[in-house]
């Protein structure tokens, strides 16, 4: 027997991470530079690796790390290498326990497999730890080496789903690396992935568009479907693989009580942490550096600095002085005894991106006690229905997939609020609607937990006019002036020939700004360039793009005021954020290419959002809506526009089902020939499927009140009580009453108009057929809508379900209602008509009867009354099909996240600055209206300055009205 059997098998327990087996592997190959990879001793002569890692090696030497800070290395041979799951063994050569550890100290290793979102960890080599020795070599030189990196985070399953990969979000990332084409991650291929003790993957690759804070990994349940039987054993006798999937331990582990509230806070740190950093590189806030906001104390707002200071009784301790710059945000909040700190600033001023930089810069020195700082938009907060504590813990379901407790009916969102675990960041207070800030202040009021508050400041100074806001200090931005941006801008285009800051695009325009800052024009630019979000316009437009001239901006013929400046460079972001560039269609660099979409048609798509967002929110709360809830785009259309949808497809199940399976009918039981069987199939088809549409287009109609929230329901057979019965009655008289009427008016069509057309084919049973037909179709439907009703039992949104397992749980429910429909019709269908005509023919007629009923009862239920359906069937379907989205919208999202016209908020999705979106707004309704006010030009295109209407111009345009 091997020495790993005998390691696996003998008496060392199990363990986890041990940082005295982690080894680097250096290869050398024939041709070319040798590679550099990661791996793990997982038994006593064994090393785990990645397969591409050994690619065209010619040997291999295995690199220990020695408890002096040294290194040992020795000689190995593959073993084992396999591509297609990328994983690989190395035997060592020399003897093992030389210096290192013995076969008896090396404990055999567990593997398991992610079923929910857990805390991970690697430990590799990658590039970014090269690092010059302090010792030279004997030629004076110094000596290069790779230190290690211990590599955390957390990773989901449900990321990665197509390539079958685990997605690894990690809490901290390096910087891009300075040789063009590079990773700094080279070198970490061939790590373990460790997560409760247990190796859960192996490092594959970095993909560089997902950012410096995700990995890639190969999942060890994986490598089952990857690896043939006989190298599972293999694997199973070298280092004690489980023979099969289903033996491998499931992670988390189940557990006999809910999180503690700090185990669920350091969940919530990284993954916090891992959205905002990813947000913070996409916004190219380092690139070329951050720009230099400054705040100071406001003037007004303000409560007693006693109060603020938690000063004694009958003391007057004086104000703080909070003025600083913007990496000094969190230092200031911290000087403020109540910690209670508004920031206010005018549109666009940089409050955004100081949310960002304050929980960035709190979650890097964040101790193990401190609160997880929160990022609440409180836009979508309406204070007159939710309180605020529960309206956050919606956004932490919502946002952040608290995972469910273990323990039935724990709220893992309300303890971390109860406890003080969360720091709320409430951003843009005065986006609540007018008619609601002082109810959100007297909510706010009611609270006295610590927070940072950003508005504008006419808005909250209208809110506190009659008191202030208890305990809470107030600072106010400043805005940026000449010397800010002055050397900035230069430094976001391309260099001058010489390749210095002169002779750039910019230059003549700030040598303008400096020598005539009184001129009409210059005046102009100077006031629209106080803001970062218009700074970081104008350079999308004039420093990213190719072509443009800056000088334009200082033509008061064209741009009389600041107004009309701002107005050309909102309309100006979006097609020059689409601009191809040589990386949108450039699949030579071996890299994923961003998808290139034409930019008017993209303009077209991101007004139909911000129009749908504008019409939500107007009707809700009287201001748009910020969050896009991407399933419930489909209520942007009319109510009519929705049932006529939902009725087509309700009546293309049927009939599409209904016409196939009549051919095979006539053709067996008739002497009729084929081109009766077509006909007959065709019409009744066409019958049966009108039937169904208007059937379930009226109660979709009659249902339908505004947007659809997924269905907070799962599927179960056992553990029932006798509180459903009056939802299973309720049910079952609606399938009786709805089957009996869809019966009648099938035989009225199959024995009038069929028959009439010379399409009668005798098989419908005389007057007994239809004396059983009618009772038996409504019997059938009544007991099915019931029999659902019996299996739904609710789920604890309570416990943290985000939007997307709803709409995971719809789908599944579904497939659950064709079966019903199919099982329930097919098998008493089959029965009746095998007692009369024997098993075969009864056979064959319940499955016809089985599969008609699953697509025209169970598909069209699915796809008019759950929010899955809906989501196919509108934005998947209709909005494409019509022009109003893309084919691809979650691509397309994503992509706009890339490129800065919005951001990912949790599980929606925002405009990058709300002006922006009621720009967006503002085109696409004049659009539709036959205006164009896309530019600052009164009318003219952008490009060229001439008259023209986008491409699209003549397609049908979205639907928006009050439900």
């Amino acid at each position: 027997m091997s020495a790993a059997v005998d390691a696996v098998g003998g008496g060392v327990e199990p363990d986890g991470l041990d940082r005295r087996r982690a080894v680097q592997v250096v290869t050398t190959r024939g041709a070319g530079p040798g590679g550099r990879g990661s791996g793990y001793q997982v038994t006593g002569d064994l090393v785990l690796t990645a397969a591409h890692v050994l690619c065209d090696a010619t040997s291999v030497q295995v690199r220990f790390l020695t408890e002096d800070g040294g290194t040992r290395e020795v000689y190995g041979k593959p073993v084992l290498a396999d591509p297609a799951s990328d994983i690989a063994l190395i035997r060592i050569a020399d003897d093992p326990s030389a210096g290192g550890l013995s076969a008896d100290e090396v404990s055999p290793v567990r593997f398991a497999r992610v079923t929910r979102t857990v805390d991970c960890e690697a430990l590799g080599f990658p590039r970014f730890r090269l690092r010059a020795s302090t010792r030279s070599s004997d030629r004076g030189e110094p000596v290069w080496y790779r230190d290690s990196h211990h590599a955390r985070g957390d990773t989901s399953p449900l990321s990665y789903l197509r390539t079958g990969r685990l997605a690894i979000t990690l809490r901290s990332s390096p910087e891009y690396d300075p040789e063009r084409g590079r990773s700094p991650w080279e070198g970490m291929s061939g790590a373990p992935v460790w997560s409760g003790g247990c190796v859960i993957g192996v490092i594959s690759e970095h993909h560089r568009p997902d950012g410096l804070g995700t990995l890639a990994a190969t999942p060890v349940e994986r490598w089952f479907t990857d690896l043939t039987p006989a190298r599972i054993r293999e694997l199973g006798e070298l280092i004690g693989l489980p023979v099969r999937a289903d033996r491998l331990q499931r992670l988390p582990r189940p557990s006999p009580r809910a999180p503690e509230p700090r185990e669920e806070a350091e969940r919530l740190a990284s993954r916090v942490a891992g959205q905002w950093e990813k947000e913070w590189r996409r916004r190219k806030v380092h690139d070329p550096y951050p720009l230099p906001v400054r705040f100071r104390n406001a003037d007004t707002g303000f409560d007693h600095w006693a109060s603020i200071r938690n000063a004694p009784p009958g003391k007057d301790p004086g104000p703080l002085v909070l003025a600083g710059r913007l990496d000094e945000i969190v230092k200031v909040y911290r000087s403020v005894p109540s910690r209670r700190l508004v920031v206010l600033g005018a549109a666009g001023s940089g409050k955004t991106i100081l949310t960002l930089r304050f929980v960035r810069d709190w979650l890097r020195d964040r101790a193990p006690d401190d609160r997880v700082p929160v990022i609440f938009s409180l836009g979508s907060w309406d204070p007159t229905t939710i309180s605020l504590r529960d309206w956050m813990c919606h956004q932490l379901v919502r946002d952040h997939d608290l995972a469910p407790p273990a323990a039935p009916g724990g709220n893992p969102a309300g303890a971390l609020v109860d406890t003080g675990w969360i720091l709320p960041v409430l951003d843009g207070f005065d986006e609540i609607a007018s008619g609601l800030r002082h109810a959100a202040l007297r909510e706010l009021d009611r609270t006295a937990t610590s927070l940072l508050l950003t508005s504008r400041p006419e808005e909250y100074a209208e809110a506190v006019a009659d008191r202030p806001f208890p305990k809470a200090a107030v600072i106010e931005l400043d805005g940026l002036t000449l010397e800010d941006i002055a050397p900035y801008l230069p430094r976001t285009s391309s260099p001058g020939p010489d390749g210095g800051l002169h002779n750039t695009v910019w230059e003549p325009v700030l040598d303008e700004l400096r020598a005539h800052p009184s001129r009409p024009g210059t005046a102009n630019l100077a006031t629209v360039l106080t803001t970062p979000l218009m700074v970081a316009m104008a350079r999308t437009v004039y420093s990213d793009a190719r072509g443009r001239d800056p000088r334009e901006l200082l033509n008061t013929a064209t741009f009389a005021t600041p107004e009309a400046l701002q107005k050309h460079l909102l309309a100006a972001f979006t097609p020059a954020a689409y601009e191809p560039t040589p990386a949108d269609g450039d699949s030579g660099t071996g890299r994923r290419c961003r998808r290139h979409w034409n930019p008017d048609r993209a303009q077209h798509w991101l007004g139909y959002l911000a129009a749908h967002l504008d019409q939500l929110g107007r009707a809700r709360t009287g201001v748009p809506e910020r969050d896009l809830a991407w399933w419930r785009l489909g209520t942007a259309m009319r109510r009519s526009s929705r049932v006529l949808v939902i009725g087509f497809l309700a009546a293309l199940a049927l009939g599409v089902t209904t016409a196939v399976g009549n051919v095979p009918v006539n053709l067996i039981a008739t002497s009729h020939g084929l081109e009766f069987a077509l006909v007959r199939g065709l019409v009744v088809g066409l019958l049966h499927g009108l039937v169904n549409g208007l059937l379930f287009g009226f109660v979709y109609g009659f249902v339908s009140r505004g947007a659809v929230e997924p269905s907070h329901v799962r599927i179960q057979v056992f553990g029932r009580t006798g509180e459903r019965r009056a939802k299973v009655a309720l049910r079952f008289r609606l399938g009786l009453v709805g089957g009996v009427s869809l019966a009648l008016a099938v035989l009225f069509l199959d024995r009038v108009v069929v028959e009439s057309l010379g399409l009668g084919d005798g098989l419908d049973g005389g007057l007994v057929g239809a004396l059983l037909f009618v009772p038996g179709l409504g019997l059938g439907a009544g007991l099915v809508l019931g029999l659902m009703a019996w299996l739904e039992v609710p789920i604890d949104t309570e416990s943290g379900v985000s939007s997307a397992e709803l709409l995971s749980q719809d789908r599944r429910n579904v497939v659950v209602y064709m079966l019903v429909w199919a099982l329930v019709f097919g098998l008493g269908v089959g029965f009746a008509q095998g007692a009369v005509d024997g098993p075969v023919w009864g056979s064959l007629v319940g499955l016809g009867f089985g599969l008609e009923a699953a697509f025209g009862g169970g598909l069209a239920y699915g796809l008019g009354f759950t929010t899955w359906g809906q989501w196919v069937a509108l934005v998947r379907i209709w909005l494409p099909l019509t022009g109003r989205l893309p084919w691809r919208l979650i691509a397309f999202l994503d992509d706009a996240c890339e490129r800065n016209v919005l951001r990912q908020t949790g599980a929606v999705y925002q405009f990058r600055h709300a002006q922006l979106q009621d720009h967006l707004t503002q085109v696409f309704l004049a659009g539709r209206d036959g205006r164009d006010v896309r530019d600052g030009r009164d009318g003219r295109d952008m490009h060229d300055g001439r008259d023209r209407r986008p491409a699209d111009s003549a397609e049908p345009h979205a639907e928006f009205s009050t439900t």
